[in-house]
């Protein structure tokens, strides 16, 4: 009789359970409304307009880590917390992170690169037109326009941001992203890519001030098997909010006095 009860309080958990996650509402979704419809611009397309920023980690490493000197803890971006590479390459992933300090290519000022640039600790502004998906970063003075026009890829490779393309799928705007580079990488951590990376990106306004952010990453040359991160962006909320001025100064001339300067020109 008491083994009967028991299961008895085992099924109506697990239906209790069901029902709750059958009703638990996605990421800016208030309890009992239906799914989030963005503004729309001029031409009917969901308005993705304003200045956005992650709050993550993810530039620093993708994965779940912990804290370590200049370097804060993190959840991790990854799904399932697992990037599939092949052995040769994750040798090459590790000799990465060995020599981070030095060869990281931000170091070295070169642009971050997509999906990165993206989570990087700086601002970015997303702006549309009927044909075209701008955005601007504040990071190196990056950008990206995104065609919407239903053109095909340009066939042109080595890109540093590479070359996207992109359509609308309801909510969502989905950007093929071709035509990379081998010289960026994920984070600061030393994961790569090479010159075969296809990043199939996704944005999707959750609220109104979220928009959730999909990276889904194939590389045959790198990995065995496409993976995705994933994350929030949030609205900037400062009433006089604007993308500020960074630039990354590998080459600086060495400081010269007024003095100096005036005695080279005699």
């Amino acid at each position: 009789m008491r083994a009967r009860f028991a299961g008895c309080l085992v099924a109506a958990a697990v239906v209790v359970g069901l029902l709750s996650a059958a009703a638990r509402p996605t990421a800016g979704q208030a309890p009992g409304t239906p799914p989030y419809r963005a503004p729309r611009t001029l031409d009917g397309k969901p308005d993705l307009g304003g200045i956005w920023q992650v709050l993550n980690t993810a530039s620093w490493n993708i994965q779940a880590h912990n804290a370590a000197e200049g370097v804060p803890a993190g959840l991790g971006v990854v799904e399932g917390n697992v990037i599939p590479y092949q052995p040769a390459a994750a040798a090459k992933k590790q000799e990465n992170f060995e020599k981070r300090l030095t060869e990281d290519p931000l170091r070295k000022c070169f642009l971050a690169g997509v999906p990165r640039i993206t989570y990087m600790p700086f601002p970015l502004q997303i702006v549309q037109t009927p044909t075209h998906v701008g955005i601007a970063y504040e990071y190196n003075h990056a950008s990206r326009l995104i065609y919407t026009n239903g053109t095909d890829h340009s066939g042109v490779d080595d890109f540093w941001m590479g070359d996207s393309r992109g359509h609308w799928e309801g909510e969502t705007l989905v950007v093929d992203v071709t035509g990379f580079n081998d010289k960026t990488w994920f984070d600061q951590a030393g994961n790569f890519h090479s010159d075969a990376l296809h990043v199939i990106e996704r944005y999707t306004r959750t609220g109104a001030d979220i928009i959730s952010y999909e990276a889904t990453i194939e590389d045959p040359k790198v990995f065995t098997r496409p993976w995705k991160m994933s994350m929030p962006l949030y609205r900037r909320q400062e009433k006089n909010i604007r993308l500020l001025d960074y630039v990354c100064l590998e080459f600086r001339e060495p400081h010269v006095s007024i003095d100096e300067l005036v005695k080279t020109r005699k």
